[in-house]
């Protein structure tokens, strides 16, 4: 991919709907980013997963969890668990996921958001 002026803006507006939806509802990698880099910016599956693990790297999550330490709205034993299990995850997970074709990570991506979005809307709890 050619890095043009537009090209650049058009990132930088990615990066700050994705951060902004991050620090507002803790989401934005893989539902914002990955289907933006695939679909507007003819990135490959694997690429733009890739990509959008490399986005999430500390100075970017660690200044939107900041503001949210700071208010009190932050468990730390229980998010220090969960990294520890998430490190792993990711590791098996890029591992099985750079194993798979692309089409078939699109349509478990694609389920997943469908499966998440319907629980949401209609099941609460």
């Amino acid at each position: 991919m050619q890095l043009t002026i537009s090209t650049v803006i058009g990132l930088l507006l990615l990066g700050i709907a994705a951060g902004s939806l991050s620090g507002l509802v803790g989401i934005g990698g893989g539902i914002v980013i990955v289907p933006a880099l695939v679909f507007g910016f003819g990135f490959s599956q694997h690429t733009a997963q890739g990509t959008s693990l490399a986005v999430l790297a500390l100075p970017v999550v660690g200044l939107g969890a900041l503001t949210y330490y700071r208010n009190g709205h932050m468990n730390i034993p229980t998010a220090m668990i969960i990294a520890v299990g998430f490190v792993v995850g990711g590791l098996f997970g890029g591992k099985l996921a750079n194993a798979l074709p692309a089409e078939t990570i699109k349509r478990i991506f694609g389920g997943l958001l469908m499966l998440l979005a319907v629980k949401m809307l209609f099941f609460p709890k």
